[in-house]
């Protein structure tokens, strides 16, 4: 039992002292070098405890900057130079993260270009959806459906557009990857661009990375003790690699088989061939994520990106935020879908977001085309279905200082609600669209 109880977080809160935290902050800066030893993570959080406990006079409680010291100079004066090297990199990100936080997330990410961005300002101006006014006047008068309808067909256009430049080079490019954050609406997307290639004679065959998951004792723990799917070290991309290889030769190959409820890979399960008129699909969190397809030629690679590039003003005159949309609609889904609490989903989102920040949003600018999720009609549908739920959870964890990160987010998407008329049909919605991804009813089977 250690002698420590407390710690003081940044901003001045004393919250309990958990040693497992620090040994899942060890184990992920292993996994990011390629380790996966958790016995030693453990040895070595017990070698900073003994430290923190020698080092800390009586009557007094650490913060979080000394255990931070105190677990760098353990791992490098115990031989793990390269997981002090990972742990400072993702320790000064962090620190990064929070000095940029409150003014970068108020802008247009500076990782989509910004030709892009004014396309969708332009649409968005044009078709006067720019501003939570005018979307609300939209709805008084009863004007939605025909808003539905033109952002339906400027998506529509949108992943046609993609489809037309992966025929453009279609003697070169043997995969197409289907990138974005959580709720991006990957899949829909995945769907019709799929459908519109087929007409012209290409098949999309699907490499479905989870099946290259490690087992799930191998998985880092983020600091609540969850394990952590959305990292890509939690894929085993070496074997990724090798079998894509083999592939590409002409080889058939034996994909493993991951299976979810008892946290295992089967490996060698399902034989894999390509035919010359097949192109490898990878729909996936991670696809731009470069050592995850190291080892093939970039000409043979075609990058579409999505994300909800919705260009909206709240009443303050401040843009809507691309991962609060992202956040409710991942809510419905994992609520449609999945059975799972939406608290649940709120708590677990900060993990997601850090994942984000860290694998998926330094590379869209590595991107062939992005594609553009975003729905105008949407937040008032949404309002409909969880305000009441944001209310609550505002009040449940204000002041609460282990959440919060879901205090911010709650309140924020809270107050954006109460200004928003509120559309309690979502039969307005097609049956094709991306949005019946999160909400359920449409055609597609995900």
């Amino acid at each position: 039992m250690t002698k420590i109880k407390s710690v003081v977080k940044r901003n001045g809160a004393v919250v309990p002292f958990t040693p497992d935290r620090i040994t899942n902050a060890i184990y992920r800066a292993a996994v990011a070098v390629g380790g996966r030893d958790k016995q030693t993570a453990q040895e070595l959080s017990g070698k900073v405890v003994d430290l923190l406990e020698a080092n800390t006079p009586k009557g007094q409680i650490p913060n979080i900057e000394q255990i931070q010291d105190t677990v760098e100079k353990v791992l490098i004066e115990n031989g793990h130079a390269k997981v002090a090297k990972a742990y400072i990199l993702y320790r000064n990100e962090r620190i990064h993260q929070r000095e940029k936080r409150a003014y970068s997330e108020t802008l247009p990410s500076v990782n989509i270009p910004w030709s892009k961005l004014w396309h969708v300002l332009d649409w968005s101006v044009e078709h006067e959806v720019h501003t939570v006014k005018n979307l609300n006047e939209h709805i008084r008068s009863g004007k939605l459906p025909q808003i539905v309808t033109a952002a339906e067909a400027a998506y529509h256009e949108d992943v046609e557009n993609a489809a037309s430049l992966v025929l453009e080079r279609r003697d070169e490019v043997r995969m197409v990857f289907i990138a974005g954050p959580s709720s991006s609406g990957k899949t829909t997307t995945t769907i019709k661009l799929g459908e519109f290639l087929a007409r012209e004679g290409l098949k999309l065959v699907t490499l479905n990375v989870d099946n290259y998951f490690f087992d799930l004792e191998m998985h880092p723990k983020d600091e609540f003790g969850d394990y952590d799917f959305e990292t890509p070290q939690a894929l085993d991309l070496k074997l990724i690699n090798e079998q894509l290889s083999r592939l590409f030769a002409g080889e058939e190959v034996l994909t493993p088989f991951y299976d979810f409820k008892t946290g295992h890979r089967h490996n060698n399960k399902t034989p894999m061939k390509l035919a010359p008129n097949e192109v490898i699909l990878i729909d996936s969190l991670h696809g731009l994520f470069p050592d995850m397809t190291i080892d093939i030629p970039q000409s043979m690679k075609f990058k579409l990106y999505i994300e909800p590039l919705l260009q909206l003003k709240d009443n303050d005159g401040h843009y809507v935020r691309w991962t609060d949309i992202r956040l409710i609609r991942r809510m419905l889904r994992d609520a449609a879908h999945r059975a799972y609490d939406p608290t649940k989903t709120l708590l677990h989102w900060h993990y997601v977001r850090a994942s984000e920040l860290r694998n998926i949003i330094p590379y869209m600018n590595t991107t062939d085309y992005i594609v553009n999720s975003g729905m105008p009609y949407e937040l008032p549908m949404y309002k409909a279905k969880l305000f009441d739920e944001f209310a609550r959870w505002t009040k449940e964890y204000a002041g609460d200082t282990l959440r919060e990160d879901a205090y911010e987010r709650a309140n924020r998407v809270y107050t954006l609600m109460q200004s928003l008329e509120a559309v309690p049909d979502d039969s307005i919605v097609p049956e094709n669209s991306v949005i019946r991804e999160f909400i359920g009813g449409g055609i597609y089977e995900y």
